[in-house]
Formats: C-alpha cells, sequence, structure tokens
C-alpha cells in the first residue's frame, strides 16, 4: 500500500513485526540453551505474537466498522438533503413555468 512514495501504518506496522519476529527467531536461534529449551521459547512467543496480532486485528476490525457506520451515517444525512434541494428545484422549476405560463397568455 504505497501511496505517492509514502508506506502506510499497516505497511509500518508490518514491517516492525516481520523484523521484531525475525530477530526474536534469530536470538533463540544463537542463544546457548538446549534445542528443548529453544523450541518452548519459540512456542511461548509464537503465541504471545499470535495474542497481539489478534487483538491489533480487532482493533483495527472495530475502527473500521466505526468508520463504515459513521460514513453511512453521513451519507444518509447528505442524501436526505439533497433529496429536498431537488425537491425544491422542481417546485421552483414547476412555479416558475407555470409564472411564464400564465404571462404568455396574458
Amino acid at each position: 500500500m504505497r501511496h505517492e512514495g509514502r508506506y502506510s501504518n499497516i505497511d509500518l506496522f508490518l514491517s516492525f513485526l516481520l523484523g521484531g519476529v525475525i530477530g526474536v527467531g534469530l536470538a533463540l536461534l544463537l542463544a546457548p540453551q538446549s534445542g528443548l529449551e529453544t523450541r518452548k521459547k519459540i512456542k511461548e512467543f509464537t503465541g504471545e505474537t499470535k495474542e497481539k496480532a489478534k487483538k491489533y486485528a480487532e482493533g483495527i476490525k472495530g475502527k473500521v466498522t466505526s468508520t463504515v457506520e459513521k460514513g453511512k451515517e453521513l451519507f444518509g444525512e447528505k442524501k436526505s438533503s439533497l433529496s429536498a434541494a431537488i425537491e425544491a428545484g422542481k417546485e421552483a422549476y414547476k412555479k416558475e413555468t407555470e409564472r411564464l405560463t400564465e404571462e404568455e397568455g396574458a
């Protein structure tokens, strides 16, 4: 999601997250400990990362839902205003047409 030479917040977050995962993975693999301990730490880290990602996704979903609802409300308001303006324009046109017809007939 690149726009005009800039990266979006999601791109930056995913890059940060990926960098963190790679860094932690390398640190765990290169640390002086047994394979069993390393696998245990990787499982723990993976579980924590999944939970954090899930919470982040839920937060984004909530924000998107809220934004969509606000958009729907705004659309409804603007739609009714536009409908009222169109009806007023039609009525004004009808009255003006009647007035001009009466002037021509008189």
